[in-house]
């Protein structure tokens, strides 16, 4: 599973949020994802941990926390859903 962090300042980098996540556990992926048009971060990202209890722990850490001048959202990542195609 992933964790949806959304909120973020949008200069914010891998290695920012892999530093934040780190104090709760091993962290496997840090994905922020990019809009097509813009080229620039959307304002969201999805962490990956090694353990569903290293998750848990972040998201009840870090949901609602000021980082950065924002109030972050730290939750677990739903499944993509399915758009039809235009």
């Amino acid at each position: 599973m992933s964790i949806y962090v959304g909120n973020i300042a949008y200069n914010v980098s891998q290695e920012d949020i892999q530093e934040v996540f780190a104090d709760y556990g091993t962290v496997k992926r840090v994905t922020i994802p990019m809009d097509r048009e813009t080229g620039r971060p959307r304002g969201f990202a999805f962490v990956e941990m090694s353990a569903d209890a290293e998750e848990d722990a972040a998201i009840e850490a870090l949901d609602g926390a000021e980082w950065l001048g924002r109030e972050i959202r730290v939750n677990k990542a739903r499944p993509r859903e399915e758009r039809p195609r235009r």
